[in-house]
């Protein structure tokens, strides 16, 4: 009797996608957080997965619409600079952010601090909060979120 390949002879491959032919299907390549925050600057997860870090910049439209955001939030604290606990703090936050994004290479740990900064003082008042909510989504690649 010659020897006759049959289907119980052939590899499994139940569970792997795209031909990923002799990785364990029952290994878990994901990640799993349960509660807490976890901050995380680069992170690749799976098979063959590469993390790679570039340098911050700017798009010219998104430069534009956070030049634009960051004179409203200022336009705002002008009007509402009675209701702020402490308008100086919003103004140094807003005069560093102003400074740090116009460095060539802006760093994001600034930008997130003065941010972070910034949204605590303006607590108390609305407008100003959907502001700098405005202004921080604009910078969310800036600032390594």
């Amino acid at each position: 009797m010659a020897d006759t390949p049959n289907a119980s002879d052939a590899p499994d491959t139940s569970g792997t996608s795209n031909g990923d032919r002799g990785q364990n299907p029952s290994v878990n390549n994901g990640l799993i957080i349960s509660g807490g925050t976890h901050t995380v600057g680069n992170q690749a997860v799976g098979h063959r997965a590469q993390a790679i870090a570039g340098s911050v910049s700017l798009h010219p439209q998104d430069a534009e619409r956070t030049a634009e955001l960051l004179a409203r939030v200022e336009d705002l604290m002008a009007v509402h600079r009675a209701e702020l606990a402490d308008p100086e703090a919003v103004t140094r936050e807003l005069r560093r952010l102003r400074d740090e994004l116009a460095d060539p290479e802006p760093e994001p740990t600034v930008l997130r601090r003065a941010l972070n900064r910034l949204d605590d003082f303006v607590q108390p008042v609305t407008p100003l909060v959907a502001a700098v909510g405005q202004l921080a989504q604009s910078m969310q690649g800036l600032s390594g979120h």
